[in-house]
């Protein structure tokens, strides 16, 4: 299942903005060493125990919703199509396909089209993160060896 939220219109927006300090203001009150909170639906006076990670998504939507930022939301077991992991990596959808067809990310076809399973496109992520990060690393200890003027 794929949830996937249009980009909220400025009410919303407004909506999200207000409702974002208070809440962030309860979470903290709770403590972070509880696992679940209680929390009241106030139309229907109905309480109801929602785990903490749970309510950590919930303020990470409102903040992007109060961005005027679109979210979505896929389960980690999903597999996603070329389009969808290419945007999630900011790159175009032809070289997405280029790497899969390298090898550099693997992937299942079904009919004519390409699958990506989630944690297979994380782990590629993580892993071009920790090269990206390596990499930077050393182009500044070269410039400290070399007295670029980078102190």
């Amino acid at each position: 299942m794929e949830a996937i939220l249009e980009k909220p219109s400025l009410r919303d927006q407004k909506v999200a903005r207000a409702s974002l300090y208070n809440f962030a203001l309860a979470f903290a009150k709770n403590g972070p060493e509880r696992e679940g909170v209680k929390i009241r639906i106030q139309e229907s006076g109905t309480d109801i125990t929602v785990p903490r990670k749970a309510l950590e998504l919930l303020q990470f939507i409102l903040s992007s919703m109060a961005q005027g930022k679109a979210v979505s939301l896929i389960p980690s077991d999903s597999e996603v199509t070329t389009q969808q992991a290419a945007d999630m990596l900011n790159v175009s959808r032809p070289h997405l396909v280029k790497l899969l067809e390298q090898g550099a990310l693997p992937h299942k076809k079904v009919g004519s089209h390409r699958r990506i399973l989630l944690e297979d496109l994380l782990a590629y992520e993580a892993k071009q993160a920790k090269i990206r990060e390596h990499q930077l690393q050393l182009l500044a200890e070269q410039a400290q060896e070399f007295n670029m003027g980078y102190e």
